[in-house]
């Protein structure tokens, strides 16, 4: 069952190759200026291409997804793992929720920007910020304590 797997996934990995190995020819043979230039042969040439390519990453995402429930189904410890790291996950962006400024934003001069008034956007892209703050801070020091664990542990 593997082996015939594995032979369907190369055979539909293969296609997928051939597809947009034809798209990237078709914009190659045109050449950049003239695809540049021309709307009518953007649409012809580059808008199948990248139809094609979000679909692709659809259907990628879609089976990655359904294959990680499907795995977390059949291995209930791993779910319960699971829902731990998105419960913890879940305190951290409270937190940076919390740490989130709504005010507007302003550049050097106190004015506030094009699209910078204060409010719920502001204050989700702060969120954002934050929250990257925290996890490479928790990434940072994960790294550094592996660090200092393969100094010690030699």
């Amino acid at each position: 069952m593997n082996e015939k797997l594995t032979k369907i996934l190369s055979v539909v990995t293969g296609l997928i190759g051939l597809i947009a190995v034809y798209f990237l020819v078709r914009i190659i043979m045109e050449g950049d200026e003239v695809v540049e230039q021309s709307v009518d042969l953007q649409n012809s040439l580059v808008s199948p291409y990248i139809t094609f390519a979000v679909w692709v990453l659809a259907i990628t995402a879609l089976l990655a997804v359904l294959f990680s429930i499907w795995n977390l189904i059949k291995h209930p410890q791993l779910l319960k793992r699971t829902l731990i790291s998105l419960v913890f996950l879940g305190v951290l962006l409270a937190i940076a929720y919390m740490l989130a400024s709504d005010a507007a934003v302003t550049n050097v001069s106190g004015n506030v920007l094009k699209d910078g008034e204060a409010g719920p956007v502001s204050k989700w892209v702060s969120t954002g910020i934050w929250y990257t703050m925290i996890l490479g801070s928790i990434a940072i020091l994960g790294i550094l304590a592996g660090f200092v664990k393969s100094l010690v542990s030699k």
